[in-house]
């Protein structure tokens, strides 16, 4: 996370903006685990996001800062944006995903950094439930196409329990 803030800061000092490469990112691995290579200014940035796996879903978290909105993303089918009051964005949201079938994704809420949620799901109706400080969020038959991203939005009510809580950006 430190090593990510950094990258942003210098690239908002540089007046630089995140891209990758064309195409799909790489994804590369490394000694803490795998990651999704990008490319600025023609050079590699190593370890910007870390790529994680739950029963053989690959997923990632991006933030909406200046260079995130910019960057290219991998087209996984689902996004999920979380949102507190309408305008706040939320970081550090738990995340079940279970399909008509098969094994339930528990995607913990360390391993959401930013309110965007980038999930590589096969085809197929899922059931979503999103935690943050006790209350949930549910989103019932999200139905996820070949070729086609889905984004979807969670809300939780200004009131909801984070007050006192700095949102992500």
């Amino acid at each position: 996370m430190v090593k990510r803030g950094l990258l942003l800061l210098l690239g908002m000092f540089l007046g630089s903006s995140l891209v990758l490469a064309e195409g799909n990112p790489v994804v590369k691995i490394g000694q803490s685990g795998e990651f999704l290579e990008f490319e600025q200014n023609g050079q590699t940035i190593k370890d910007y996001l870390p790529l994680h796996r739950m029963a053989g879903v690959r997923y990632f978290s991006a933030g909406v800062g200046l260079e995130e909105r910019s960057a290219s993303y991998p087209s996984f089918p689902l996004k999920i944006v979380f949102t507190a009051g309408g305008k706040p964005f939320l970081s550090g949201v738990a995340v079940t995903i279970q399909p008509a079938k098969g094994t339930t994704i528990v995607i913990p809420r360390d391993q959401v950094e930013g309110p965007w949620l980038f999930v590589d799901l096969d085809p197929g109706l899922y059931d979503v439930t999103a935690t943050d400080g006790g209350h949930a969020q549910h989103l019932k038959s999200i139905k996820v196409e070949t070729g086609k991203q889905k984004v979807v939005y969670l809300r939780w009510a200004e009131d909801h329990g984070i007050a006192g809580r700095v949102p992500a950006e």
